[in-house]
């Protein structure tokens, strides 16, 4: 949508996958081809300062497949500095669920657990019923929260409610902010921008209580990428305005665990399978409608 400068055309796209490993680099050291993994969307170096503390998602030198390298839209990808961003999955993960992992539902993973620091019994707020809005809900009920999920489309909010939604909020006909307020008694503990727009993030910071924690997780780009922020209820309330980032590969067992305990299964977040040649279609009608649930691409 031009919100990206690409390193030049032709470009590859696609940065969320998981697949087999076919070939490995001379200075590898930690992983040997057949080999069944995932990759975080963010990777790091591995040397800088960030990365040395454990944050190779927010690398000094950070670079993303299908943005600042060619992508996964094909039938191989490379991965550089491989021993410290590649994760290997467990054998009873299939790939399609593996895929759907993606940078939605770590990223969702990260917001709710890491970031939110989500309680039990808590209210959370969730704004968007995409990918890693349905990815938050899904992470914020295994640990037993209270969600109300915010959209503008019935079927993604149905689908909230399929996955656990305590309430749901249809934007395009009421005040979201009023609702989630009376539904929680006062306001949100956590909410969640996973939209990336301004009046939404503005919106999920007028949702919580006092003391309460916005993390916006979807990315605010062009127009959006300087919002105002109101800074007298963040004051006065005394609250958390939190960012992330996707998610280092050695914090992947965690997100392993939980789906291995059936708490979540990101496979019913899969709505729509398709081959490598439907690509360009599908990220056509994502440019005019997000649709619902996720789409992965299972066939060369």
């Amino acid at each position: 949508m031009g919100h990206e400068v690409l390193p030049g055309l032709p470009h590859v796209p696609g940065h969320e996958m998981a697949g087999v490993i076919a070939a490995v680099g001379s200075e590898v050291r930690d992983w040997e081809v057949g080999a069944r993994v995932t990759v975080p969307f963010s990777l790091g170096c591995g040397d800088c300062r960030s990365c040395r503390e454990g944050h190779l998602n927010t690398c000094d030198r950070a670079f993303t497949p299908g943005f600042s390298t060619w992508g996964s839209f094909a039938q191989f990808v490379a991965i550089d500095h491989a021993d410290r961003n590649l994760v290997r999955l467990p054998a009873d993960l299939d790939p399609v669920h593996a895929a759907a992992l993606g940078c939605r539902f770590i990223t969702a993973f990260r917001a709710v657990v890491d970031r939110g620091r989500v309680e039990t019994d808590q209210s959370v707020a969730i704004y968007g019923c995409g990918g890693v809005g349905l990815s938050a809900l899904m992470i914020a009920v295994a640990i037993g929260a209270s969600v109300v999920a915010v959209d503008v489309d019935s079927a993604s909010l149905d689908l909230a409610s399929e996955l656990g939604a305590a309430a749901t909020v249809d934007a395009s006909d009421s005040d979201p902010v009023t609702a989630i307020r009376e539904i929680t008694g006062g306001g949100a503990h956590v909410a969640i921008d996973a939209v990336g727009r301004a009046d939404v993030m503005v919106d999920s910071i007028r949702s919580l209580r006092k003391h309460g924690r916005h993390v916006q997780a979807g990315l605010m780009l062009g127009e959006h990428a300087t919002p105002g922020i109101p800074m007298e209820l963040v004051i006065m309330g005394e609250l958390e305005i939190l960012g992330v980032r996707g998610m280092p590969a050695t914090d992947y067992p965690r997100v392993f665990d939980l789906i291995s305990s059936g708490a979540v299964d990101p496979r019913r977040l899969v709505t729509n399978e398709v081959g490598l040649e439907d690509v360009t279609s599908v990220l056509e009608e994502m440019g005019r409608s997000e649709g619902v649930g996720i789409t992965v691409v299972t066939r060369l």
